[in-house]
């Protein structure tokens, strides 16, 4: 096959990205990435933000991290601060999956506070990755401050992220036992218990720190 024909091939791929099935979409962005071209980054990011089917979402993610990085890196920090929450929540997964530490300045406190959980989820999980050593301590302050924050797959995302930071979160996480809002001290206890002890089901932690703030200080010193 000529370079001339895989372009053409490419292009048509592209347009089936466009399609109502999403069999369609999904061969259609495994093609672009397997025929990577620095044009058609444009085109994949701007997919990603409206791609309404994760495993698509998923394939998109893959293309780009195929093209050189001085192509998808700035476009993706763009993207970052898109108004369109489904388009920074997957810029900031793909980002993750680049790996460029370069991307770091471009996760901000908004980013990691950010209203749509999704957002921010994808927001601690790239943080984690790309955080500078010297800036580890400083991520885990501001992630702390969402201790106690939505259901229970959105609280399982940030204490990953918290324990993703090791012994360096500490600290953090400790103050905000010490809280007054019940919620917030849970999901910091049963965070600090996954450092410790990593095989403990979150589940169990989180019901478990739930308890120790019911019973109060009688609880808390028994632990």
């Amino acid at each position: 096959m000529t370079i001339t024909t895989q372009e053409a091939a490419a292009e048509r791929a592209l347009q089936a990205l466009e399609d109502s099935r999403s069999s369609v979409r999904l061969r259609a962005a495994l093609a672009v990435g397997s025929t990577p071209d620095p044009r058609f980054v444009d085109k994949l990011v701007e997919r990603c933000a409206v791609e309404p089917e994760f495993f698509v979402r998923d394939m998109l993610t893959w293309a780009l991290t195929r093209h050189p990085v001085s192509r998808t890196l700035p476009r993706l920090l763009q993207a970052v601060r898109s108004p369109q929450a489904q388009a920074r929540s997957q810029a900031l997964h793909t980002l993750s999956k680049i790996g460029d530490r370069q991307a770091w300045p471009a996760i901000t406190r908004a980013l990691l506070t950010d209203a749509d959980d999704e957002v921010a989820r994808s927001a601690w999980r790239a943080a984690v990755l790309l955080v500078p050593e010297d800036a580890e301590s400083a991520l885990a302050v501001v992630l702390a401050t969402q201790l106690g924050r939505g259901d229970r797959e959105t609280q399982l995302s940030l204490s990953r992220a918290l324990v993703a930071l090791g012994e360096v979160m500490v600290p953090a996480v400790r103050a905000a036992t010490a809280g007054a809002e019940p919620l917030v001290r849970a999901h910091a206890i049963a965070t600090e218990r996954l450092l410790r002890d990593p095989d403990t089901g979150f589940g169990f932690a989180i019901e478990e720190a739930k308890r120790v703030v019911a019973l109060g200080p009688a609880g808390q010193a028994g632990q």
